[in-house]
C-alpha cells in the first residue's frame, strides 16, 4: 500500500512541509516529516503531531540516539497560546534542563522522550482547534465526551472468545473495575485476562500491567489448578510469578490489607473431606470448567484486586512504572465463553458547561504584591480527573484559600493518551490551577514534582512556607495555618508526620524498591509522609538552588528525598526542626485529623460536608 502510494506521499510530505511552517510555524517541524503518517487520517494538521522524533521510534536506537536539542526544543519552543493558557505553565520552563538530571531515577529518559511526542500532538490539537478543526478532539467544546464513564458488551454471541479486545480511552484510576462474566470451557478451560498499556517509543509489543492467568489443569510445577499474576514489560521481560495457592503463604505480603491469595483456595473444603466412596477430595477453586462466573477486577490504591463471584480471591501490588492509568486495553483469551465485559467508574472530565458553581471553583488570581501565608502543591495524575473536582469542591472552598492567602495547585505530569491530554489541557483553562510537568507522569519521577513545587513556592510566588500533598488527601487548611502560627518558626522547618526510623525497599518487585546503588545506608535520614508536610521558605529555596547548582540528589520516593535534601542542608550548617503532627494521617482518617489520606471523592465531599455542619473533623468510614 505504502509503494502504490509513493509518488502520493512525496507530493503530500512538500504540502505538509508548507503547512507546518506557514500554520503551525513549529522550528523543529521538518523531523517529523519523515515519519510515516495513517492513511485514514484526513487533516494534515493532525499528521504532523501524531508521532515522536523518528530516532525515538527506532527500536534499535530507541533509549540512546535521539538528540537532547530535539527534544528541549520540541518541549520548550514558543508556543501560539494565550495568556490564560501561559497560567499552567509557569513551572514549566523552569523544569528545562530536568534531561541532566535523570540518574537515579527509572524511566527518567523515556518520560522526556516520550513527553516530546505527546505535548507536540497536545499543541497540534489546540492550533486546530484555534483555526477551527475539531477532527474529534476534546478541545472543541460542546463536543461528546472523550472519556466515558463506563464501557460494556453485553452480547456475547457477538464477542471474539478466541482473542477479545475492549479498549479503555483514558486508562484506569483507583476504583475503577472491569467485570467479565464468562464460563471456562474447551479442552482445558484455561483463559487468561490481560491489562495492558501503550507500547513505549520503538518497542513493537505492550507493557502488560497484570497478567492474569487461569490454569484450570495446573500446569509444569502443579497438578492441582491454579492462578498466576505476573507483568510484562519488553525491558524487564516477567516479573516474579505471583501463585494462588501460593507454594509459600508465609511470604505473602498483604495489598490494600487484603490477602495476595485467599487462603481458602487450594484448601479441602470440609464437606469434600467428609466423602466416604474413595473419591479423592476436592481442594476450593473458585472457576469450574463449564460454570458461569462474575470476576471482577478492582484498582486500589496499592494494586488491582480480583472478586469471583462477589468474593475476594487475589491482589496483586502495582509494579515499577506499570501503574493502572497506563492501561489501554483489556485483552481475554483462552478458553472461554465470553458472556459480558464491563468496565466502569472509569475517570472521566466533568463539564464546565454544565457546572453551576463554575466561578467559586476557579482559583483566586495571584498577587505579585502580597505573599503567601502558604502555597499547597498537590501531586495529581492526568485522568484523576473527579479527584481533583473534589479537591476544588472541599478544601480549596477553606476562605484563606479564596482569599488569596493560600495558594494551591495541582502538580500533573503528561499522559500517553492525546485525548487525556485534551481534556487535561480544557480543565487547565478552565480552573487555573493546574501545573502541567513537561514529563510523562510514571510514578518513580514524583520528585521532579517536589521540585517544581519549590520552584513555584519561591520562583513564581512568594510563599512563607510551602505544603506538598495528594489528590487523595484531605487538608485541613484552617488547622495547618494554626500550627504553624503556634510553631512560630520561619526557618529550618520540616512540619510534618516525621519518620525518624525507616530503611529502604529491597524487594525488586515492589512499588517502592530502592536499590543499594541507589542507598548504600540502611537507614534513611528523618523525612516526613507525603500525603501532607511543609517546609519553611528557604528551605524550598535551597531545593532550588541546590538543583540549578546540579547538586540536588534525585531519588524516586519523594518525602524521603525531602529528607535527604534537608540532611545535606544541616551538613552545610543549616539549622533543622523537625515538627512532628500525629494528626496528619498517612493512611485513611482518624477523628480529629489535620491530614487525612486515601480519601475519595465522596469521602472529601462528606467530610467537608461534616466540617460544615459543626460536627467537626469526624471520618466518614472506612478507605
Amino acid at each position: 500500500m505504502k509503494k502504490w502510494y509513493g509518488g502520493v506521499l512525496v507530493a503530500s510530505l512538500f504540502m505538509l512541509l508548507v503547512l507546518r511552517y506557514g500554520m503551525l510555524k513549529d522550528p523543529i517541524g521538518e523531523h517529523y516529516l519523515m515519519t510515516p503518517f495513517p492513511a485514514n487520517s484526513t487533516n494534515p494538521l493532525k499528521w504532523l503531531g501524531a508521532f515522536a522524533p523518528p530516532a525515538v521510534q527506532n527500536p534499535e536506537s530507541a533509549s540512546q540516539v535521539i538528540p537532547t536539542e530535539i527534544v528541549i526544543s520540541n518541549l520548550f519552543a514558543q508556543r501560539n497560546i494565550s495568556n490564560e493558557e501561559q497560567q499552567s505553565l509557569q513551572t514549566w520552563n523552569h523544569l528545562k534542563h530536568l534531561i541532566d538530571h535523570v540518574q537515579g531515577l527509572p524511566n527518567a529518559v523515556e518520560a522526556i522522550k516520550e513527553a516530546s511526542g505527546v505535548w507536540n500532538n497536545l499543541m497540534a490539537s489546540v492550533e486546530e482547534s484555534k483555526h477551527g478543526y475539531s477532527n474529534g478532539s476534546s478541545l472543541g467544546r460542546g463536543k461528546e465526551k472523550q472519556c466515558p464513564y463506563f464501557l460494556n458488551k453485553m452480547n456475547g454471541t457477538e464477542l471474539d472468545n478466541s482473542d477479545y479486545k475492549l479498549q479503555v480511552p483514558c486508562g484506569l484510576t483507583q476504583g475503577s473495575s472491569i467485570t467479565v462474566i464468562g464460563i471456562p470451557n474447551g479442552l482445558l478451560g484455561n483463559f487468561k485476562i490481560d491489562l495492558r498499556g501503550e507500547p513505549l517509543p520503538g518497542e513493537p509489543d505492550s507493557p502488560i500491567i497484570l497478567h492474569y492467568n487461569v490454569r484450570l489443569h495446573g500446569d509444569k510445577i502443579t497438578e492441582d489448578p491454579v492462578i498466576v499474576q505476573n507483568s510484562w514489560t519488553a525491558a524487564h521481560d516477567w516479573g516474579e510469578e505471583e501463585r494462588c495457592p501460593s507454594p509459600n503463604p508465609e511470604k505473602e505480603k498483604k495489598v490494600d490489607e487484603l490477602d495476595q491469595c485467599n487462603k481458602r483456595v487450594g484448601n479441602v473444603s470440609r464437606r469434600s473431606s467428609l466423602v466416604q466412596d474413595g473419591s479423592k477430595p476436592r481442594k476450593h477453586f473458585p472457576f469450574k470448567q463449564g460454570y458461569p462466573f462474575v470476576a471482577t477486577l478492582r484498582v486500589g490504591s496499592e494494586g488491582i484486586q480480583m472478586t469471583v463471584d462477589g468474593k475476594h480471591l487475589t491482589s496483586f501490588a502495582y509494579r515499577e512504572a506499570l501503574e493502572p492509568w497506563l492501561v489501554s486495553e483489556v485483552k481475554i483469551s483462552g478458553d472461554l465463553q465470553l458472556i459480558s465485559v464491563l468496565a466502569s467508574a472509569l475517570p472521566t472530565s466533568e463539564d464546565s458547561e454544565h457546572v453551576i458553581d463554575l466561578e467559586a471553583l476557579k482559583s483566586p488570581p495571584l498577587s505579585s504584591q502580597r505573599p503567601l501565608d502558604l502555597f499547597v502543591g498537590v501531586f495529581s495524575t492526568a485522568n484523576n480527573f473527579k479527584r481533583r473536582m473534589a479537591v476544588r469542591r472541599t478544601w480549596m472552598q477553606y476562605p484563606a484559600v479564596r482569599s488569596g492567602a493560600v495558594a494551591v495547585r495541582f502538580f500533573v505530569g503528561l499522559h500517553k493518551n492525546k485525548i487525556v491530554n485534551e481534556e487535561l489541557w480544557n480543565e487547565a483553562e478552565t480552573y487555573g490551577d493546574i501545573q502541567l510537568m513537561p514529563f510523562v507522569d510514571y510514578y518513580s519521577l514524583i520528585t521532579w514534582k517536589t521540585l517544581a513545587i519549590c520552584i513555584f513556592g519561591t520562583e513564581v510566588v512568594s510563599a512563607k512556607y510551602v505544603m506538598k500533598t495528594d489528590d487523595d488527601a484531605f487538608v485541613r487548611i484552617d488547622e495547618v495555618l494554626a500550627s504553624l502560627q503556634r510553631i512560630s518558626t520561619t526557618h529550618g522547618l520540616l512540619y510534618g508526620l516525621i519518620n525518624s526510623n525507616s530503611q529502604p525497599h529491597r524487594n525488586p518487585d515492589s512499588k517502592w524498591f530502592i536499590s543499594s546503588e541507589e542507598w548504600p545506608e540502611e537507614n534513611y535520614p528523618p523525612w516526613a509522609h507525603g500525603p501532607g508536610y511543609v517546609v519553611s521558605r528557604d528551605i524550598a529555596k535551597a531545593v532550588v538552588k541546590m538543583n540549578n547548582e546540579g547538586r540536588l540528589k534525585m531519588f524516586k520516593l519523594e518525602d524521603v528525598a525531602m529528607g535527604i535534601w534537608i540532611a545535606e542542608m544541616k551538613k552545610e550548617g543549616l539549622k533543622v526542626r523537625y515538627e512532628n503532627d500525629e494528626k496528619i494521617y498517612n493512611e485513611g482518617c482518624k477523628d480529629g485529623y489535620v491530614v487525612a489520606h486515601y480519601q475519595g471523592p465522596r469521602e472529601m465531599l462528606c467530610l467537608w460536608q461534616k466540617l460544615q455542619e459543626g460536627t467537626g473533623a469526624r471520618c466518614c468510614g472506612e478507605r
